[in-house]
């Protein structure tokens, strides 16, 4: 078994890597470095504008991002994302599922279709792109990377309010490890990483009581009650999905990486 020199062991040149919600936040956090590695990377998110954004800021550094407007629950707009990443960059090598949302709502006051919403963006979506991913993958007979975005609450509660978002991430994890199982035998491998605290543009609008906030790409992060004293930023997900992404994690699979700074020690 050929044993591959540092300086090959994150390189994605030639790979293709498609990123849900990759455009703020944690997502372009993970789509600068897949992209700094040499991927082309694919930027799906509902809003295209950001998207667009996002891709003409990294196509400025050289690299080839390509946006496709995608609302991952919908099975017809994911389909068009494989389409369309196909046709540009002729594979699909690295999925990372890391669209989602996070409404804050109390369970007395929840209704049906908060509940359906969140589900439907943050598990369904996940099953749709997975599925169509991997099949595209064994299509073309070299494997692949999957990479599910999950939380510290698929391990353990942060606080009331996120039942529905905590339901949805148990399912990721879950699905994550079911699907490595069927997947591994195609060298597909699938794996999670858990973020604790990130300051994204979505925490930083929660934490504020819904005002609008400017966050900036990779922020100087608050103090935090945690081990590590502070909060998480974009990048620090960034790296530690690259690392799956990348030979670097080669015999790892239905596994779950927790990035929190050490909340879950409290």
């Amino acid at each position: 078994m050929e044993i591959l020199s540092n300086n090959k062991l994150l390189d994605l040149t030639g790979k293709t890597a498609v990123v849900t919600g990759g455009s703020v936040g944690i997502g372009f956090g993970i789509s600068n470095r897949l992209a700094e590695a040499g991927a082309n990377v694919v930027i799906a998110s509902r809003n295209i504008d950001e998207a667009q954004k996002a891709a003409d800021e990294l196509t400025q550094k050289g690299y080839k991002v390509l946006a496709v407007k995608t609302d991952v629950a919908n099975e017809e707009d994911v389909r068009n994302l494989l389409q369309e990443t196909i046709k540009r960059f002729e594979s699909i090598d690295v999925l990372v599922n890391n669209a989602g949302i996070f409404p804050f709502t109390l369970l007395k006051d929840m209704k049906i279709d908060d509940f359906d919403k969140v589900i439907a963006t943050n598990l369904r979506g996940v099953f749709f792109t997975v599925k169509f991913v991997s099949e595209q993958m064994i299509k073309q007979g070299k494997g692949g990377k999957i990479i599910n975005v999950t939380s510290i609450d698929a391990i353990h509660p942060s606080m009331a309010g996120l039942a529905h978002y905590d339901a949805s991430k148990h399912g990721v994890w879950g699905f994550s490890k079911n699907v490595a199982l069927e997947l591994a035998k195609h060298n597909i491998w699938v794996n999670a990483v858990a973020p604790g605290g990130v300051m994204t543009h979505g925490v930083a609008v929660m934490q504020s009581g819904g005002k609008e906030v400017v966050v900036e790409r990779n922020p100087e992060p608050p103090k935090m009650d945690v081990a590590m004293g502070r909060m998480g930023t974009p990048d620090d997900i960034g790296k530690v999905v690259l690392f799956l992404a990348s030979d670097m994690s080669s015999y790892m699979t239905g596994s779950q990486i927790v990035v929190d700074g050490g909340y879950l020690l409290k």
